[in-house]
């Protein structure tokens, strides 16, 4: 039956018979885990467009002035071994889908900085260089404990991206090029995850990440709110 392998997508057969033949609809641990399952697939969509307005918003202005790239290796660093250690944990795709699409545009967004400062060829061997890492990691020859071990490193590594940023944000006196759009996707992302990785993984690690990981999103948001009508041209003013 057609209807019922679509709605197995996002509950299980216990779930399914209380919702569509007992039309039990307040069952409490259904109701949370299917809110988990729908709350995953909605992000991992989002995740899919999260970072397009930062990366059009670069090519517009033709600069990628105000986008740390130390900040963006971190980032992709904790994205890398999220969506690593979260496949080798066979972890569903609703709980991780996110990192994976947030690596492909963080790499793309990695080679315009290059790009736009000029080091093109510069840009081109990080992608690949980046491309051995990923096969590495997520291809299953690195061993579960090391992937752990690099998903423990994770926060920090999180903090110290997002603490660049905010200190690049602090010195410039405006936020450059980093889209409000993107910053607030992903700090509501984050939070969601809070919710999915508890109900879905129940993985200490990863939940404890998204909870650093909303922090300093939200640090983020706070200056592109705070520095809202500042522009480098007013700074060197």
């Amino acid at each position: 039956m057609l209807f019922k392998q679509i709605m197995n997508v996002f509950m299980s057969d216990e779930c399914y018979h209380l919702y569509f033949v007992d039309f039990n609809f307040f069952d409490g641990p259904c109701f949370s885990a299917v809110l988990s399952k729908l709350l995953g697939y909605a992000i991992v969509l989002g995740a899919v467009l999260v970072k397009v307005p930062q990366i059009q918003k670069i090519v517009s202005a033709g600069s990628a002035l105000g986008v740390s790239f130390f900040a963006l290796l971190l980032e992709l660093y904790a994205v890398t071994s999220m969506f690593s250690y979260s496949l080798a944990r066979e972890f569903p795709f609703s709980t991780w889908g996110d990192s994976f699409f947030l690596l492909i545009q963080n790499v793309i967004i990695g080679f315009l900085i290059q790009y736009y400062n000029g080091k093109t060829a510069t840009g081109a061997v990080f992608i690949g260089m980046l491309a051995i890492i990923v096969y590495v990691l997520a291809s299953g020859l690195t061993p579960l404990r090391y992937l752990a071990t690099l998903q423990a490193a994770n926060m920090p590594a999180v903090v110290v991206s997002k603490l660049v940023q905010a200190f690049d944000n602090y010195k410039n006196g405006h936020t450059g090029q980093l889209s409000v759009i993107t910053v607030f996707l992903l700090f509501n992302g984050s939070l969601a995850r809070i919710f999915t990785s508890i109900q879905e993984t129940g993985d200490n690690l990863i939940i404890l990440n998204y909870v650093v990981s909303s922090i300093c999103n939200g640090i983020i948001g706070l200056q592109i709110l705070w520095y809202w009508n500042a522009t480098p041209k007013e700074k060197a003013e």
